[in-house]
């Protein structure tokens, strides 16, 4: 199998017209045009064949029909390569064989479903095709991994800009491949949340998980509620001055997202998790009292009144706050680490509150805890287990799977961007163990639950929480490189699936995060190209 990767890898370079060593060697230059191959996510076909397209001053970027997303996307995709080439590439409705072309519909874009395209690379035109403007958008990121690296650079390079030819068609594995940010331990701004709204997108992730509450912040207003953003948000872990979404900055990430073909997951995690809370509204403690105000790290300390009349006040207020700003189909209610509700309790707030998100008109995600409760139909239960994690509770899980809960996978020691690299990794938490790229990205979705049915299997999602994070370097030093491998897990076909293959393509990536100004850690398994 490996001689045959190895015979692929070498025609595919071949017909780029570019030559290139099958696996990068440190002190390599990066290669003038990324072959086929080099793709990450792995498309779930490459045929490669003809001559290379080359990108010129005189390239025009055609949109035929009618179809204003259409248009959008290529507006975007000249607005990321104007700068590094130099060249106009005006987005014109007019037909024509040459360019970069955009077709939206017909016959060659049956079975491709709302996500997948199909892109054709030779001498006359780059075209992408796709069912719906997602696929189109999905074809451009693939595309910008086709062209040097260099292209990613915000000022003029000398190019050439080849891209090889041949085809690929291209659907994901999974509906559901999403990223979470913890905004709640430390605060990050819209910027910043935008920035990584843009890294997520260019690996194909669809849904990005806002964790916008916890023990040490409140970060979304609720007007009916509005000691929750002014106090609740006030702080952050360690101190300092925390900070909130405005309904309109809510509005923006949701709206930018959107735009890069992300659908946003708002998370308010209760009943535990909620000290933020229970600290600005002192009627939500069983007590009356109002705690201080948290800047640890501890958890499972905080529970909501489960009794009181007025939790249910408050979560309605909340849910539907939140659900009237969220055009998404999903509510995150959270339900981890509640050690300090009675297990009859969590049962009866469950119960209470999943009718809740229904009546507004959303579908519960919970935390898997939510399945030693009841489910409600159509709930997904986001697994966060690891290796230590009991027989009893995963078992609890499978056992739901089986009933019909869908299930989205994040392993604590497998996805949970925020775990440390080694003992010496300068940021993140090691309490599921060190996660080393390869540990992040060797796993199969679709068998890693023994017992669940694999179509139980919503997707995966790569969580980063930010104990110890508080600036977008540091975001990104923790999420590059192990993001893209689970992209690749919730993208590409298991077949797909091979280290010693994904650590080549992965090397290719390193010049181009670079070119963006991003700091990813350079893990010593993967051989990259000397900067």
């Amino acid at each position: 199998m490996r001689r045959r990767r190895l015979l692929f890898s070498l025609l595919l370079v071949a017909a780029a017209g570019t030559v290139t060593a099958a696996v990068p060697q440190p002190g390599t230059a990066a290669p003038a045009a990324t072959p086929l191959d080099r793709v990450i996510p792995a498309p779930a076909s490459v045929r490669p064949a003809g001559d290379a397209f080359t990108l010129g001053a005189g390239t025009r970027i055609r949109v035929p029909g009618n179809s204003g997303e259409a248009r959008q996307i290529a507006g975007y995709l000249a607005g990321l390569l104007r700068p590094a080439t130099g060249f106009a590439l005006p987005v014109t409705t007019r037909g024509g064989a040459d360019g970069i072309v955009f077709r939206l519909g017909g016959r060659d874009t049956r079975g491709l479903g709302a996500e997948g395209y199909r892109l054709t690379s030779g001498g006359r035109a780059v075209t992408i095709s796709a069912a719906r403007p997602a696929g189109l958008f999905h074809g451009v990121q693939t595309l910008r991994q086709l062209l040097p690296a260099a292209v990613e650079k915000k000022s003029r390079q000398s190019g050439p800009w080849r891209i090889a030819g041949g085809t690929i068609s291209d659907a994901p594995r999974y509906a559901y491949r999403g990223a979470m940010l913890d905004v709640s331990r430390h605060f990050f701004t819209v910027d910043q949340v935008k920035r990584y709204i843009d890294q997520l997108a260019q690996y194909k992730i669809n849904k990005l998980h806002l964790h916008l509450s916890d023990d040490q912040g409140w970060r979304i207003v609720i007007d009916s509620w509005p000691r929750l953003a002014t106090y609740g948000g006030s702080t952050q872990v360690g101190g300092g001055r925390g900070g909130h979404y405005s309904k309109d900055d809510y509005r923006e990430i949701v709206r930018y997202a959107a735009s890069r073909y992300l659908t946003v997951i708002p998370e308010i995690d209760m009943p535990g998790h909620t000290n933020a809370a229970l600290a600005s509204y002192a009627d939500l403690n069983c007590n009356g009292e109002a705690p201080p105000l948290y800047t640890g790290t501890k958890v499972g300390f905080s529970s909501l009144c489960v009794p009181k009349k007025a939790t249910y006040d408050f979560v309605d207020d909340v849910i539907r706050e939140i659900a009237a700003l969220t055009p998404g189909r999903y509510l995150h209610i959270g339900g981890d680490e509640a050690h300090s509700t009675a297990h009859a309790d969590y049962v009866a707030f469950m119960d209470k509150v999943q009718p809740v998100v229904a009546k507004y008109g959303k579908t519960v995600i919970g935390w898997h805890q939510l399945t030693g409760a009841h489910p409600a139909k159509g709930a997904l239960a986001q697994y966060w287990g690891y290796d230590k994690t009991g027989a009893e509770e995963r078992q609890q899980v499978v056992d739901a799977a089986k009933r019909g809960t869908q299930l989205i996978l994040s392993p604590a020691d497998r996805a949970y961007l925020d775990m440390k690299y080694d003992k010496d990794s300068p940021l993140g938490l090691n309490w599921a163990g060190y996660v080393d790229v390869r540990r992040a990205y060797d796993w199969d979705p679709g068998s890693y639950l023994a017992g669940a049915p694999g179509s139980a299997v919503a997707g995966v999602e790569a969580p980063l929480w930010s104990e110890t994070l508080t600036t977008s370097a540091n975001i990104e030093y923790m999420a590059f490189p192990r993001l893209p491998g689970i992209a690749e897990l919730g993208w590409s076909p298991a077949r797909a699936h091979d280290w010693d293959a994904y650590r080549v393509r992965l090397a290719a990536q390193g010049p181009r995060w670079d070119a963006q100004g991003i700091g990813y850690y350079r893990a010593p398994e993967v051989a990259w190209p000397t900067r």
